[in-house]
């Protein structure tokens, strides 16, 4: 195939990489998965796992766990892309979060590094609903959280690892800074009202202030680190205004509109992942069991 790359995708088993890894197979190029489980390993806990992860590629995507924000992801970033170029990779696409301050500082060495970059800042993802720490709750048909009233312009993982894909096999991208969105904003609250009328379940959305939400957390033995980037992320992120704002930029790389989250929560209902709990230990009538979380 002409202008076949070798590409690495850290976090290649995510919500985002997995897409991207799909994509680029299909498309006819070499991909490496960089996960703890893939061969060769790549741990962000282990640096000296990196450079073997590293050999023969031309271009990496780079998702970072569980934050660009948290404390260590710049010291991270920055070894990263120090061995990136030992290794002769020529291009880095790094997602990152839109209204991250601490994120940008990370996208600061991409962009400074020398290398070919795009940076993909992204807005809350819808997926966050169904794989992520909101899903939970939603099974139990009770969700209490803080900033009731902030609107979010969910994003979907498909636009992103689309972007992302583009970003890494077209040299037009490169350079650029890309903030996505989805076409609309919702609340908490709507969220919740959406998926509870597409699945027929009464899900009760209830706000809850930030601290109680937190102390809820350290009862329940959620780890500090956790806790805290759940802090940032409720204070720093849905707590400026600015994050509200809706982008066109899937538009100008994608030729076409973001999916809106109405799509998404059909697609997802389809799925049976929001079954109730009761419902997700069922067997169907075709012998079948159904989708567990």
């Amino acid at each position: 195939m002409k202008n076949r790359s070798n590409i690495l995708v850290i976090g290649g088993t995510g919500k985002t990489g997995r897409k991207v890894v799909n994509r680029l197979i299909k498309a006819g190029h070499k991909v490496r998965i960089g996960s703890r489980s893939a061969s060769p390993a790549f741990d962000w806990e282990q640096p000296e796992t990196w450079s073997e992860s590293l050999k023969g590629i031309d271009k990496v995507y780079i998702t970072f766990q569980p934050d660009l924000a948290v404390p260590g992801a710049l010291e991270a970033i920055e070894e990263l892309i120090r061995k990136a170029k030992q290794s002769g990779v020529k291009k880095v696409v790094l997602l990152s979060g839109k209204g991250e301050r601490e994120a940008e500082l990370c996208e600061q060495v991409v962009i400074h590094s020398g290398l070919d970059y795009t940076i993909v800042r992204a807005s809350w993802f819808n997926q966050n609903f169904s794989e992520s720490f909101f899903l939970e709750p939603i099974l139990e048909g009770f969700v209490a959280l803080p900033q009731a009233d902030v609107k979010v312009p969910y994003v979907d993982t498909d636009d992103i690892a689309d972007v992302a894909v583009a970003a890494l096999l077209n040299e037009k991208h490169n350079g650029e800074i890309y903030q996505l969105t989805g076409p609309r904003q919702l609340t908490f609250k709507e969220v919740i009202q959406e998926i509870s009328e597409a699945t027929g379940r009464d899900i009760a959305f209830t706000p809850i202030a930030l601290s109680a939400y937190t102390q809820v957390m350290k009862q329940q033995g959620v780890p500090a680190d956790y806790i805290w980037l759940i802090e940032y992320l409720f204070t720093e992120v849905l707590g400026n205004p600015d994050n509200a704002d809706i982008t066109h930029d899937i538009e100008k790389v994608l030729g076409r509109k973001p999916k809106d989250f109405s799509e998404y929560v059909k697609e997802t209902t389809d799925t049976g992942i929001w079954n109730s709990p009761s419902l997700q230990n069922t067997v169907s009538d075709n012998g079948k069991e159904l989708l567990k979380p």
